[in-house]
């Protein structure tokens, strides 16, 4: 935590032992959540991925320690939500990718934990959505599009979270027919940051809907392909080209279907063209989404048909 962190907690402990009528355990919880809460940029400037790998557990155990006195902190909510879906992401869903082509056993075991800390982010962004808007996750389970319509521009972070969190889940269950199902409710919740907020994160929502696209089932390839190819055009044009989690998940889901090694390659190395210095605000997800590019690079071999081989194309 920082000095100021600090000293802001101090301070409301003073306060509230001053005062006598509050609760001095739950003021200094909540500025403790405040500061926790807002910490995500140290976290995200850092260029150190292994060394943040190592700090999140601590991290968000005490998030859900602090959660336990205050359950209703939307901020804190917001923030374990989010953490947890980007530690499992990029230290334990991308370590699960990289085990599995030398032991299965244990690249399955890792998925398996991935998807179950995915399922504890979504619950905290559920949680947090209900403490804004009371009722909504009940109301979400039959009137799905008229829960979310209450939801306003401020919050669309925790849509994009609470989404990211259950899509992940979804994408480490591919032998999971009911969480496969499970795929539009993600999208709605896409559809209404988009609503609200296109331009959120710098094209971060057009770009989780190429993976949904490349998820989505009994859909032609051409048509499938067309929609990723608006959604990154629409990316592309937020970010000015400079998140580098876009060049990689184009790569992934349209060039490898497609077998088209080149593009594939073109993306990759576009991602590793961004200097993760230049904004040092998403430094650490340049880094995150490069490590990736290098690891498929390196893969392209295993990825892609031998050039002279013929390619069936889906109808």
């Amino acid at each position: 935590m920082s000095p100021h962190a600090i000293r802001q907690l101090g301070a409301a402990i003073l306060i509230a032992a001053i005062s006598g009528g509050c609760s001095i355990k739950r003021i200094a919880v909540n500025k403790l959540g405040n500061a926790l809460a807002s910490t995500g940029t140290t976290f995200e400037s850092d260029d150190d991925p292994d060394l943040v790998g190592d700090a999140l557990p601590f991290a968000l155990k005490l998030m859900e320690s602090l959660l336990a006195e205050s359950p209703r902190h939307t901020g804190l909510l917001l923030a374990t939500a989010s953490g947890f879906t980007e530690y499992s992401y990029a230290f334990v869903g991308q370590r699960a990718e990289r085990a599995a082509t030398e032991n299965l056993e244990e690249g399955n075991a890792l998925r398996a934990r991935a998807r179950r800390l995915y399922l504890r982010a979504r619950r905290y962004g559920l949680r947090a959505l209900d403490a804004r808007y009371p009722g909504l996750r009940a109301a979400l389970e039959n009137e799905q599009l008229a829960a979310l319509s209450r939801v306003r521009k401020a919050d669309v972070p925790l849509l994009y979270w609470t989404a990211a969190a259950h899509g992940l889940a979804i994408s480490a269950s591919k032998d999971d027919p009911e969480m496969i199902a499970q795929l539009p409710v993600v999208e709605a919740f896409i559809q209404r940051a988009m609503e609200l907020d296109e331009g959120w994160n710098q094209g971060a929502l057009p770009e989780f809907l190429i993976d949904i696209e490349a998820a989505r089932t009994g859909v032609k390839a051409a048509e499938r392909q067309a929609r990723m190819e608006r959604h990154y055009q629409q990316a592309l044009r937020l970010s000015g080209g400079l998140r580098a989690s876009l060049f990689v998940s184009y790569a992934e889901n349209s060039a490898i279907p497609a077998q088209d090694r080149a593009p594939f390659r073109e993306m990759l190395e576009r991602a590793l063209a961004i200097d993760p210095g230049q904004h040092p605000e998403t430094r650490l997800a340049t880094l995150v989404a490069q490590r990736r590019a290098r690891w498929l690079l390196g893969r392209i071999d295993d990825l892609f048909l031998d050039a002279s081989a013929p390619v069936e194309k889906e109808d």
